[in-house]
């Protein structure tokens, strides 16, 4: 317990939670998505289309309807909004280009434009 180990200092409990969370988020961040799906959604007349793979960690989560949904979705995100990057860190500094509109994660959902991807 964060709390009694910074012995009943709230401010001590919330570091020490953030460190913690923090290494539990970059543990699971090194572990490999070998599973996933590959979902390809072709608009209404069939000019413009895209193809996305979207991995996890277990055959478990691939065949869930929610992460099917979610490839869907991606798939016609990218179709709607043709980003040339998935985030930000992948914008070369020399690059003329506006985040928002040129990264997929930043990008403005298209079902609810007052979320990000990312969100």
């Amino acid at each position: 317990n964060a709390l009694l180990e910074a012995k009943g200092d709230i401010e001590k409990a919330l570091e020490i939670l953030t460190q913690k969370g923090c290494l539990q988020a970059q543990k699971k961040a090194e572990r490999a998505a070998t599973q996933g799906v590959i979902e390809a959604y072709i608009h209404i007349g069939g000019r413009i289309g895209a193809m996305v793979e979207v991995n996890c960690e277990t055959d478990f989560v691939t065949r869930t309807d929610e992460f099917k949904e979610l490839a869907r979705q991606l798939a016609m995100q990218v179709t709607a909004m043709s980003p040339q990057f998935i985030s930000r860190e992948e914008v070369p500094e020399e690059a003329d280009i506006e985040p928002q509109s040129a990264c997929l994660l930043l990008q403005p959902y298209i079902k609810n434009p007052d979320k990000t991807i990312q969100d």
